[in-house]
């Protein structure tokens, strides 16, 4: 195994879309959605100890979470977890989790990766984040991965790639677009032209690479996290976080640096990918009846004639559903969701509604 590969999940969302499951105070990652006995953070730590050593892989999270994953990731030093103060996007979490990781070895190369997203086939998964931990080594690039897309689906973005590959690998081409989620006649278009992908948000690069990105692209924000180069790995870098995330703009990593760069190439992948952003992709992927219910645990819910519905609700609740079709039902934390799978993208506002009337009582 390279000692110079690097792993750098972020923990740090609020997954309100699957409210009232996930909550501020314990969002999606923490949370084991297929009664599997892994949470998605969980998982995705495991999926990175195929690929680096366990002491190289970082955990960015706000520092609200800390706790939870020092008892969720037990084997983690604290050196491991990098506690963000405040919310400020993927540019800031990224920019820090590279500077300190430079500053410890500054050969490594770091993949970046969510903490929530699910994975199939995990054997090429590990062969395409390996193939380009390798083209980072040995060029001046910035690589994401992006994925087959099965359907014109809105709720992505998407990456246009170019004929142009890496010199050292012909399977890596040089992107030309990114564009943030279309709606359906776009998306159909993407998906009949077949140069399109899915932006998976899983980012390969050398420290040297980002790093030089940052100063290009995003010098204010370089300058902020480079003042502490002396600081990382020691005592005073929660002190230092604290003071450098107050003066960063709340800004995306693509935004920042991936649609400005010049030296950005996808590697296309198929691996059976999902970023579990609706409880509609947990319906998905979760086993389902002979009817097309999804049901998370099943041994305590009864269904009579209803069909293709996402329930999932506490283990010593009785549930009984009668005539019921095409509908989400989930039950924590003393509320009691009902909506039909067709509307769930109105969840978000729900939430914001709850919160407008009860304030954080139960968010």
């Amino acid at each position: 195994m390279n000692k110079n590969n690097y792993a750098l999940i972020m923990a740090g969302g609020v997954g309100s879309r699957f409210w009232p499951v996930s909550r501020t105070e314990y969002p999606k990652q923490f949370i084991d959605f297929f009664g599997v006995g892994k949470t998605l953070i969980q998982s995705t730590y495991e999926r990175f100890l195929r690929i680096c050593p366990s002491e190289n892989i970082f955990i960015v999270t706000n520092e609200i979470y800390t706790d939870i994953i020092k008892s969720q990731l037990p084997e983690l030093q604290d050196n491991q977890i990098l506690a963000e103060p405040i919310m400020r996007n993927t540019a800031p979490c990224i920019a820090y989790g590279s500077m300190k990781i430079a500053e410890l070895n500054p050969e490594a190369n770091i993949v970046v990766a969510p903490s929530d997203h699910t994975i199939a086939n995990l054997d090429e998964f590990v062969r395409s984040i390996e193939q380009s931990l390798i083209a980072a080594t040995n060029n001046d690039c910035l690589i994401t991965l992006g994925i087959k897309p099965s359907r014109p689906d809105t709720g992505y973005g998407y990456i246009q790639y170019m004929e142009n590959t890496l010199a050292t690998d012909d399977k890596i081409f040089k992107v030309k677009t990114f564009t943030e989620k279309p709606n359906l006649e776009l998306a159909k278009s993407f998906l009949q032209s077949g140069d399109f992908l899915w932006n998976a948000g899983i980012f390969i690069w050398s420290a040297k690479s980002i790093n030089n990105a940052f100063k290009k692209h995003l010098p204010d924000m370089h300058d902020i996290f480079q003042l502490g180069e002396s600081i990382y790995n020691t005592p005073d870098e929660k002190g230092f976080i604290s003071n450098a995330y107050q003066q960063c703009t709340n800004i995306s990593i693509d935004f920042a640096i991936m649609e400005k760069a010049d030296n950005v190439y996808v590697l296309p992948t198929d691996f059976g990918w999902s970023d579990l952003g609706t409880w509609a992709s947990i319906y998905d992927m979760a086993e389902k009846d002979y009817v097309g219910n999804a049901v998370i645990p099943s041994e305590q819910v009864m269904m009579f004639n209803s069909s293709n519905c996402m329930v999932n609700v506490p283990e010593d609740k009785l549930v009984i559903l009668q005539g019921l079709h095409d509908y989400i039902v989930v039950e924590s934390n003393n509320t009691l969701l009902v909506c039909p799978r067709a509307e769930e993208q109105t969840v978000k506002q729900m939430v914001a509604d709850v919160k407008s009337k009860f304030g954080t009582r139960f968010i």
